[in-house]
């Protein structure tokens, strides 16, 4: 991948005109809600003022206030929108081009459900899919795509009137994909370790009764057995994939993303989950899009995910594929 300061030449030569552009539009959105939120905030203090001079609740001032709240956020969202589409097509699209040539932007893309529930990492039921930002393509000699996704499921409670839906985050983050270049005959799951941290050697007794995954896998490494746990429906393979070699440079990545971190080895693939509290390839509302600073945000977000072909030494054909 191209250096931040290539970026940076880049930016100088051929972003900053469309970045101004785009800044204009941006200040236009924030006039916008600007606007929209002091007719709300005047005629809620009318109403709310004709309401209690007639002897009405001064608690009503409360569903003034939420009601304001939800109109502002829907005329936020409908006046942003054509900003968000512009600045990903004319500049995230750019970015990653430079950057990394191989590769395409799908704003609106997103990793296919079905791969998501292959990769075996999550087993719970899906009721909600979504995401964006999809990245495909070649890095060196590795097929990758990866996309935010953002993966739910829904409960019920009560009856008729009181029926009540609540949503559940299985998991919201970075889904990441990339060929192995080995086939593999069984299936190999890496979760973050938390029974074993909490309950040490009675942890590992509570990782063997996790119904959702197939057996336990024993490993060598202490360090790594204490971060993570392991399972598979073949412990040979399940070792010989996680060779020492690259059970250290999962440990460094994890280090580095400072995340908890998700990995399968399924087919001919490995799945890397890493949840994020942020959406990726963001544009900025508050402030001025068009210093250099906002950019190396993106580029962060880019080599983070590209980065994993390297973190795990992907491009380095150990094996040969059958």
């Amino acid at each position: 991948m191209k250096t931040l300061e290539e970026l940076k030449d880049f930016y100088q030569t051929e972003l900053i005109k469309n970045l101004q552009s785009l800044d204009i539009k941006r200040r236009q959105v924030m006039r916008n809600m600007l606007i929209s939120v002091g007719v709300i905030v005047v005629l809620g203090l009318v109403a709310f003022g004709a309401i209690t001079a007639q002897g009405g609740p001064p608690q009503i001032l409360f569903f003034f206030l939420i009601g304001g709240g939800i109109l502002a956020a829907g005329v936020f969202y409908l006046s942003s929108k054509g900003y968000k589409a512009e600045f990903k097509q004319q500049i995230i699209r750019k970015i990653i081009t430079f950057l990394e040539p191989e590769l395409t932007y799908q704003p609106n893309g997103i990793i296919d459900k079905q791969m998501f529930k292959i990769s075996g990492l999550f087993n719970h039921h899906i009721d909600r899919y979504r995401g964006e930002d999809k990245v495909a393509g070649t890095v060196g000699k590795t097929e990758i795509a990866f996309s935010e996704v953002h993966a739910e499921y829904k409960t019920t409670s009560g009856t008729g009137k009181n029926r009540h839906t609540e949503w559940h985050t299985i998991f919201k983050g970075l889904f990441f994909i990339a060929d192995f270049h080995k086939h593999f005959n069984s299936q190999t799951v890496v979760l973050p370790d938390t029974a074993e941290k909490l309950f040490g050697g009675f942890g590992q007794i509570l990782q063997s009764w996790n119904v959702a995954h197939a057996d336990l896998v024993k490993l060598e490494d202490p360090e790594f057995e204490r971060e993570f746990a392991v399972y598979g429906s073949d412990q040979i393979e399940a070792r010989y994939i996680l060779s020492p070699a690259l059970m250290r440079r999962i440990l460094d990545f994890k280090k580095k993303t400072g995340a908890k971190l998700y990995l399968s080895f399924t087919g001919s693939k490995v799945y890397v989950a890493l949840p994020l509290t942020r959406n990726l390839f963001e544009p900025k509302y508050f402030a001025s899009i068009t210093d250099f600073s906002h950019l190396t945000e993106y580029y962060h977000d880019l080599s983070l995910a590209v980065g994993i072909v390297d973190d795990l030494n992907l491009n380095t054909r150990i094996w040969t594929k059958e």
